[in-house]
């Protein structure tokens, strides 16, 4: 029954864009495939993602590099070999990408997934400079502080970066532009300098730059 569900909203998304790939393909690729085995773009020349695109799935796929260059690391698409030989061959409007880390405590009160109005206003910067330029795609990693559990943590900061793909969805941002994913507690920023294991008010203030959202725009001017 679940197999039969996926298969059906998939035929319903490649009818909706009007390309035969089959169900077949579209499973196997993050990338809407049609029936000369061409990526599918929408009007605005960006390629149609399935529901199993992330940025590293789209490392891996064969349409990766031309569909979404700068969110996959430089080697995959530039091996040093074919980078010489390309030189300055590139001709349009270059990529212009740009990486706002958002203190959470401006986003969020301490231990909440709810949107501050200080965090609200930061928000409205971020979404003038994306309507700004050419969107691609807009990153949102949501961050947190060692305090608490490994899986409460990491289910926190999934819940920070929802609430901001919110905000910004409902501020006009297309949906399908924003990527979102927690990293918990795994990539903080304090180092060892903040010791102590409990909540003292001492070692929630040492561990807010941990309490972090990063935000990345990347689209052309």
């Amino acid at each position: 029954m679940i197999n039969f569900a996926k298969k059906s909203l998939v035929l319903a998304l490649l009818a909706g864009v009007g390309f035969g790939a089959t169900v077949a393909q579209a499973q196997e690729r993050v990338y809407v495939i049609d029936q000369r085995d061409v990526v599918a773009k929408s009007g605005f020349d960006l390629c149609w993602r399935t529901g199993y695109w992330t940025p590293a799935a789209a490392a891996k796929d064969p349409a990766g590099c031309q569909c979404d260059k700068d969110l996959i690391p430089a080697e995959v698409c530039n091996p040093p070999v074919k980078a010489a030989a390309a030189g300055a061959a590139a001709g349009g409007p270059k990529p212009s990408g740009e990486k706002i880390t958002v203190a959470a405590d401006a986003l969020f009160d301490f231990n909440k997934a709810t949107l501050r109005p200080e965090g609200k206003a930061k928000l409205d910067e971020l979404v003038g400079k994306a309507k700004a330029i050419k969107l691609e795609v807009i990153l949102v990693v949501g961050h947190t502080d060692r305090i608490g559990g490994d899986a409460y943590n990491q289910k926190l900061s999934e819940k920070r970066a929802a609430a901001v793909k919110e905000y910004l969805v409902a501020k006009g941002i297309e949906a399908n532009r924003v990527y979102t994913e927690g990293k918990g507690e795994k990539q903080p920023v304090t180092g060892d300098k903040c010791k102590g294991n409990g909540k003292s008010k001492a070692l929630i203030d040492c561990l807010q730059p941990d309490r972090r959202a990063d935000i990345e725009i990347i689209g052309t001017k």
